[in-house]
């Protein structure tokens, strides 16, 4: 049973004391002592039981006495660290302040601040959204989009803030739980993960992104090839809104992945639609498609088998070429994405080698801008929506992406961060001390789905709230008003500069002319063929 597991060796130890130190007593030397000792191991042991039984904190649920030094560090970690080591804004990988402003905007807690920036506002990089003397009044703060092409037959009104993709396998039965559970609360979407639609993403009724990777995780047949049928079953249930074609992701673009057979549980077996005990297998590519025109066309089959569903993909910016062979094939074509999803190089939930997580995708700004302006530059952007992920935990990190060209942000870690996530960084070794990342039953029993739930819903409406009065501070009404021009950043030198300059946006229509803007399409345009990924020589 789990109460006999060595994490409650704290729990037992006083609980034994509360017989020993009675005992001690009659022996007639320090008698005070031992009294002092039995009333406190009483005390503790109480608490102790009281951390098995309550529901609002996995740490103590599966740490009891113990894991109270967590929130008593956490208190002082802020006066130790102000005189001893870093400051609440150093991102190691998600700074202090970040994690705090989730946690408080999560639980309903005040999230201002006393006393004026912590941000050294004449450094170089430091970021600013720029007020109006003619501020707006925002009554509905329910900002939406509408997703779906001319081809589509079932658009999406989507939120601009959603749960980004994470697997269940990759996180715990009662994460994926608890956050479907604030999705259905809070109107918004979760996005699935490639690892297939759960029981556990079903069962609270949240709207569904269902994201699809190189495994066909939940529309595969025995061999590990495409399903019409397995496809079909799962696009068409009503809580599936939208279908994501993962082509890369920021965590580890370009490597695929295996999940071993002694984690191939019955459950996830179930979701991804492949034996028990036998290893999983994601590959670093699809065996759908090999070229730009083919990954159109499987968009295009998946609309129609989905019944005119949003169809997109996923990816991580490798090679500039690649991305414009997929632009050129949907000019060839005449086939193109409802949607198009750009995750950052900063990495994300999922475990990878350093050198991925350090050194392999490009960064979210500079993605999101070039496949922004490549469909201005190719006259297609008003028929394909843009989504954008990458560390965003506050509405000016929204408004700052949103300002780039993004029509909506997907998040995970601060989603995570929602439900109780410490930023362990234990994701990859099951030994998540929340029970959010792990298989471990014992210690994903911590996290209560009914608890946790309302937190999701709680940190996406608040921001939200945040987004929408930054919004009337700067004069706008809607987050699809901001533009580059909104966003101010103090360069080197100390001269102040816009994002408009800095990210420039580029003529509409312009490749279509064969003028070639920017060093990267000079050098990348020409080499894009869309018959194949492989570059012209």
């Amino acid at each position: 049973m789990h109460i006999f597991l060595p994490r409650y060796l704290t729990l037992w130890l006083f609980a034994a004391l509360c017989v020993i130190a009675p005992l001690m007593t009659r022996v007639g030397i320090a008698i005070e002592f031992w009294w002092a000792l039995a009333a406190l191991s009483w005390f503790l042991t109480l608490v102790g039981i009281h951390d098995l039984r309550q529901s609002q904190h996995a740490t103590l649920r599966n740490y009891p006495i113990l894991g109270h030094m967590r929130y008593i560090l956490e208190s002082l970690r802020p006066a130790v660290r102000q005189y001893f080591f870093e400051n609440d804004t150093d991102p190691t990988p998600f700074s202090r302040e970040s994690r705090s402003l989730v946690y408080q905007r999560a639980k309903q807690e005040i999230d201002k601040r006393p006393f004026g920036t912590l941000e050294n506002v004449y450094g170089e990089d430091y970021e600013w959204i720029n007020h109006s003397m003619a501020p707006t009044k925002i009554t509905d703060q329910d900002f939406r989009i509408t997703v779906g092409g001319p081809d589509c037959t079932q658009p999406y009104s989507l939120s601009v803030l959603n749960i980004s993709a994470m697997s269940f396998g990759a996180l715990s039965a009662n994460a994926i739980l608890a956050l479907n559970t604030g999705a259905k609360m809070g109107h918004f979407a979760h996005d699935t993960g490639e690892g297939g639609i759960s029981t556990y993403h079903r069962q609270p009724g949240g709207d569904l992104i269902w994201n699809i990777g190189s495994g066909y995780f939940g529309c595969r047949d025995e061999n590990g090839h495409f399903s019409e049928t397995h496809f079909v079953a799962n696009a068409t249930l009503p809580q599936v809104k939208m279908i994501e074609i993962k082509l890369s992701q920021g965590a580890k673009p370009g490597h695929g992945g295996i999940l071993p057979g002694s984690k191939v549980t019955a459950e996830i077996a179930m979701a991804r639609g492949v034996k028990i005990g036998e290893d999983c297998n994601s590959p670093s590519a699809h065996s759908e498609f090999s070229t730009p025109a083919g990954l159109l066309q499987f968009v295009q089959r998946l609309r129609r088998l989905s019944g005119g569903k949003p169809v997109g993909f996923k990816l991580c910016i490798g090679h500039p070429w690649e991305w414009f062979a997929i632009a050129k094939a949907m000019l060839k074509t005449g086939i193109t994405p409802d949607f198009i999803v750009v995750d950052g190089g900063e990495g994300g939930t999922g475990a990878a080698p350093i050198e991925f997580v350090d050194h392999v995708g490009t960064p979210l700004r500079d993605a999101l801008t070039l496949v922004h302006n490549t469909l201005i530059g190719i006259g297609m952007r008003d028929r394909i929506k843009l989504g954008a992920s990458g560390k965003i935990t506050s509405s000016f990190d929204m408004a700052r992406i949103l300002a780039l060209g993004a029509d909506w942000c997907n998040s995970a870690r601060a989603f995570m961060f929602a439900i109780g996530c410490i930023q362990a960084q234990q994701c990859h070794t099951g030994r998540c001390p929340t029970g959010v990342a792990t298989q471990d039953a014992d210690r994903q029993r911590g996290l209560v789905p009914m608890d946790k739930g309302p937190r999701v819903a709680h940190f996406h409406k608040n921001t939200l709230h945040a987004l929408a009065e930054l919004l009337q501070a700067a004069g706008l009404k809607h987050p699809d008003a901001l533009t580059a021009k909104h966003i101010a950043v103090r360069t080197s030198g100390n001269k102040v500069t816009y994002m408009s300059t800095l990210y420039r946006e580029m003529k509409p229509g312009i490749l279509l002319t064969g003028e070639l803007p920017s060093p990267v399409y000079e050098s990348g345009w020409p080499m894009a063929d869309p018959d194949s990924f492989q570059p012209h020589s």
